[in-house]
């Protein structure tokens, strides 16, 4: 089982910054992309931000030139710095992680959520 947990959010003025933290951990022998997404009330879930274990990125047209995605492949986390927010990206904040894991020669593989942390941008 494969457990995902979010620190980082919090309330900030427009313009500031925040940094996000995602970590997973279980049984893992490979995170393969952590990815970031938003959701706001009333509408559907957004992909903010993607990294590969290679190093791939991929960024919403919303965020580019404001967020940068990272991560440390040999902790399984992944992090989210957030500069120049503005009261749009208000949202809970969820990393997810695709995960594969060699179970005795099986492998396995999945996806895990972590609960998510408010990200409240005030203007």
């Amino acid at each position: 089982q494969v457990h995902v947990v979010e620190s980082g959010g919090g309330l900030v003025q427009a313009g500031g910054s925040l940094r996000l933290s995602c970590a997973a951990s279980g049984s893992i022998s490979r995170i393969n992309a952590m990815e970031w997404y938003r959701q706001i009330p009333g509408k559907e879930r957004e992909l903010v931000a993607r990294i590969t274990s290679t190093g791939d990125l991929n960024y919403a047209d919303s965020v580019k030139g404001r967020f940068t995605v990272s991560r440390d492949n040999a902790k399984n986390t992944a992090a989210l710095q957030m500069n120049n927010l503005k009261p749009e990206d208000t949202a809970v904040y969820r990393c997810a992680a695709d995960w594969y894991y060699n179970r005795d020669g099986t492998p396995e593989v999945g996806r895990a959520w972590g609960q998510g942390t408010q990200v409240t941008v005030s203007s």
